[in-house]
Order: structure tokens, then C-alpha cells, then sequence
């Protein structure tokens, strides 16, 4: 990772590679991760939206982990952009073999950013 310092009119400023730069892009926007439904009165979570949302999160964490964009993951994963979205914002339940989809999708980019592929 090249990162260089610059000031330019009194101000500092960092250059740094695309891909790192990118890759930091993503980080910033997996940050914006769907809450986790809060408990009722008697600390009991409504199971469903629970499930999605932690599903939501796992997925987004990974992804970006991974460097890839929603399209990029959609596509290794053989599922619909739309599809992966909803998955992401906690809307759609997704199926066993979509989660399964997915997880073998974000474990091939892992193994070709790490030079495995």
C-alpha cells in the first residue's frame, strides 16, 4: 500500500492507490450496517427480523472484507442484484441455498485476494 503525504496550500493531503482506495470506500459503506431490532418489554427480539438483520450484516461485513461491490458479489453468487440488496437490508429472508450461494462466492474472492485462485 503507497501512501504519500502532501500539503497543498496549507492543507494536508494523502495519496494513495486506487485499489486501496477503494478498498477503504467500501470499508466507509459496510459501515452503514441495518440495526438489530430492538427487544420488547419482557427482553424478547422478534426472531425473524433478527435473523435478517444479523444475516444482513454478516454479508455486508464480508463483502466488504472481501473488496467486492454488491453487483460484483451478486454476480460470483449467480443471484440477482436485487435479490442480494434486499438480503442486505435486512427485507428479504434468504434461503438456506442462497446464503450457501453467497458464502461460497465471498470465500472465491477471498481465496483470489489472497492469491489462491
Amino acid at each position: 500500500m503507497g501512501v504519500q503525504n502532501v500539503n497543498l496550500d496549507g492543507k494536508a493531503y494523502v495519496i494513495l492507490d486506487r485499489d486501496e482506495y477503494e478498498r477503504l470506500t467500501t470499508l466507509a459503506k459496510a459501515a452503514d450496517l441495518p440495526p438489530l431490532p430492538k427487544a420488547d418489554k419482557h427482553g424478547n427480539y422478534p426472531a425473524a427480523r433478527f435473523a435478517r438483520a444479523g444475516i444482513a450484516r454478516t454479508i455486508i461485513r464480508d463483502r466488504a472484507a472481501a473488496g467486492l461491490e454488491q453487483k460484483e458479489l451478486a454476480k460470483l453468487a449467480g443471484i440477482r442484484v436485487e435479490t442480494l440488496c434486499r438480503i442486505e437490508h435486512g427485507k428479504h429472508t434468504p434461503t438456506v441455498a442462497t446464503i450457501q450461494k453467497i458464502e461460497r462466492a465471498l470465500k472465491k474472492a477471498t481465496g483470489r485476494k489472497n492469491g489462491q485462485g
